[in-house]
């Protein structure tokens, strides 16, 4: 992490419209507060210098009556998590028991976040580790939408239905706004997604407008699906139980045509006859568990990049960006290099980005740990996740195997 103090002349600025009393001096940012009027700036605690460990800051913003508060921050750094787990940012709509507008970490900029009334919520929290020099933001006040705070977004319960952005199809969506749908359905049944049409502003970390899909009903880094931007379509998403929330947000610049999505309502349990045919001979694996004979099999690859594989549903090369361990079994999210067999495998897209999620049955075989990357082959669930097996080929991604990878990719199985 670079020294506080290489930042400060090109803070100053920044500091002097903070703090004007205090100029050239450095001012002093408090954990946390109460502010209001038309515009301000809020920072981390004795920002520029390095935050303080083990603390929860919140800071309660106040605009006039009848406006929003519009939050930019003019820098961030906080330890990197790609979940924001360890030291994060959240911002809330209203002071208390609002909607989580989001959560930031790292060193990446969210654009302008746009509250729904005029209060907005920011708290910071650090953990124990690794720290940064924390982050200042500008608040200001702005005019809502005409439309009012119930623009979009809202509760969906039928068994089938379609949500869109605001203005869709007849012009582009609106700067500022977010929008929550709350898709739910009856216990013993999922929640199929699919996006007929898409374009929302482009940006390869989809920091500025952007669709985030979520299992359950709140949005929870942790239970995130996928995180959406650009012009084309996610694939179809499946919920792992009976509700998924989806939110959409935009900043105050750039906009563009929007979506439109679908839903409906299934069985937690597709009839066999709806189950794709397999052209290789290795069996389904839907109720394969971490059992104690599957488990304790000898945990060594066998045969070659050739020999599996055709015997593989899909084969990737990737970077895993997540690991969770969970009742014997690791699910990972893999970061995708590149495809060379898709088979059913359900892939996410947000900008030029691509990731899996996959499910290594033991939690030991093979190993994988996070932030290496590796050539991954397996079978595919119904809904559509990765499957990896104790015999399932796996091993460490190195450039020289992508001349191997590429002929097995234009060779017939």
């Amino acid at each position: 992490m670079p020294p506080a103090a290489p930042l400060l002349p090109l803070l100053l600025p920044l500091l002097a419209a903070a703090r004007p009393e205090a100029a050239p001096h450095r001012p002093t940012f408090a954990c946390g507060g109460v502010v209001s009027g038309e515009s301000g700036f809020i920072g981390s605690e004795g920002f520029p210098g390095v935050y303080p460990p083990n603390s929860k800051c919140t800071w309660k913003i106040t605009v006039p009556e009848g406006k929003v508060v519009v939050l930019s921050f003019r820098y961030l750094d906080l330890e990197s998590d790609n979940l924001c787990r360890y030291d994060f940012v959240d911002i809330y709509n209203g002071h208390a028991n609002g909607q989580r507008i989001g959560r930031f970490c790292g060193t990446v900029k969210p654009g302008a976040l746009v509250s729904n009334s005029n209060k907005m919520l920011v708290q910071m929290t650090s953990d124990a580790n690794t720290a940064g020099s924390g982050f200042i933001a500008k608040f200001s006040a702005a005019e809502p939408h005409e439309r009012g705070d119930q623009y979009c977004g809202g509760r969906l319960e039928k068994p089938s239905g379609s949500f869109q952005t605001p203005n869709w199809p007849e012009r582009d969506y609106p700067a500022g706004v977010t929008c929550s749908w709350h898709i739910v359905a009856p216990k013993n049944q999922l929640i199929e997604l699919k996006f007929e049409k898409f374009d929302v502003e482009r940006d390869n970390y989809c920091r500025y407008d952007y669709v985030a899909v979520f299992n359950g009903g709140e949005i929870n880094d942790a239970k995130r699906i996928g995180k959406y931007c650009g012009d084309s379509p996610p694939g179809p998403i499946l919920s792992e139980k009976n509700e998924l929330l989806i939110q959409f947000l935009s900043d105050l610049s750039l906009t563009a045509d929007g979506f439109i999505g679908h839903y409906k309502f299934r069985p937690k349990k597709l009839p066999t006859t709806t189950v794709p045919p397999t052209t290789t001979t290795t069996p389904s694996t839907s109720s394969l568990k971490p059992t104690v004979a599957l488990c304790q099999q000898k945990c060594k690859r066998s045969g070659t990049l050739e020999s599996n594989y055709c015997s593989s549903n899909f084969v990737i090369t990737g970077t895993v960006i997540t690991a969770i361990t969970r009742a014997g079994s690791l699910h990972a999210t893999i970061s995708i290099i590149n495809v060379y067999k898709e088979g059913n495998l359900a892939i996410q897209q947000a900008g030029k980005s691509m990731s899996a999620k996959i499910v290594v049955v033991c939690k030991q075989c093979p190993l994988i740990r996070r932030g290496l990357n590796y050539i991954i082959m397996g079978q595919v669930e119904e809904d559509g996740r990765g499957k990896v097996l104790p015999n399932s080929f796996v091993m460490s991604f190195k450039t020289k195997n992508q001349k191997i990878l590429n002929a097995l990719k234009n060779r017939t199985c």
